[in-house]
C-alpha cells in the first residue's frame, strides 16, 4: 500500500497514512492520461467561432453584367468568394469539441493521474480542513507550511469556506472528490486530500 505523510492544519508532520492501493498505487498509464487530458481539453473550447457565407454577406442580388457578349467572365452575384467583400467558402461555423471517452477509460486515466502524483511525493494528506470563515489567510499558511504554491485541495464534501478562501490565491483550487479530474491534477504541483477526502476516493474509484 502507499504510504503518504499526514500533516496538520499548520502545515507540520504528524505522521503517515496509507491509501488504497487500486487506486493511488496502479502502474500510471501515460497514453490513457494524455487521451483524458485532451478530451478536457476539447470539451472547455466554445466552438463559437463562425464566417459568413454567400448567403449570409449583405448585397449581391442581382447579376452584376448579362452573360455573354460583354467580353468578361461571366458572373452569378458580386458576393461570390472570389469577389471583394464576399463570401467565405468552406469557413468555420459553430459547434461543439466535446467528446466522451469511455467511463472505464475515464477511471483509469484518474487513477492513474492520482498514482503519479503519489510517485512523485506530490501527494499530501490533511488530517482535517477546517475553516470557520473566509479567509485567504488560513490557506495561504495551510501551503507554505507544505511548501506548495500550485496546488488542488480535495475535500469530502462541499466547503464553502475553504473554496472562497483559496479563491484569491493564484494557481489555486478547491474541489471535492466528485469533481476531481485529470488535467486539474496534471496541472498542479502538489496534490493535497483530505483524509476524509483520500478515504472516499479510494472507495469510489475502487
Amino acid at each position: 500500500m502507499p504510504k503518504v505523510s499526514l500533516y496538520n492544519q499548520s502545515g507540520s508532520q504528524v505522521g503517515d497514512v496509507e491509501l488504497n492501493e487500486s487506486v493511488f498505487g496502479i502502474e500510471p498509464n501515460q497514453h490513457v492520461m494524455h487521451e483524458a487530458v485532451v478530451m478536457q481539453r476539447a470539451t472547455l473550447r466554445q466552438g463559437t467561432h463562425e464566417v459568413k457565407n454567400r448567403s449570409e454577406v449583405s448585397g449581391g442580388g442581382r447579376k452584376p453584367w448579362r452573360q455573354k457578349g460583354t467580353g468578361r467572365a461571366r458572373q452569378g452575384s458580386i458576393r461570390s468568394p472570389q469577389w471583394v467583400g464576399g463570401g467565405t467558402v468552406f469557413g468555420p461555423t459553430p459547434r461543439s469539441y466535446s467528446y466522451k471517452l469511455p467511463k472505464k477509460v475515464r477511471r483509469l486515466a484518474l487513477k492513474s493521474a492520482l498514482s503519479q502524483k503519489a510517485v512523485e511525493n506530490n501527494l499530501i494528506v490533511l488530517e482535517d480542513l477546517s475553516i470557520d470563515a473566509p479567509k485567504t489567510k488560513e490557506v495561504a499558511s495551510l501551503l507554505k507550511g507544505v511548501e506548495a504554491e500550485k496546488a488542488v485541495i480535495v475535500t469530502a464534501d462541499v466547503n464553502e469556506n475553504a473554496e472562497r478562501s483559496a479563491n484569491n490565491i493564484p494557481g489555486v483550487k478547491v474541489v471535492t472528490v466528485a469533481q476531481v479530474n485529470v488535467l486539474d491534477v496534471l496541472t498542479h504541483d502538489k496534490l493535497i486530500f483530505t483524509k476524509e477526502a483520500a478515504d472516499k476516493a479510494g472507495e469510489v474509484l475502487a
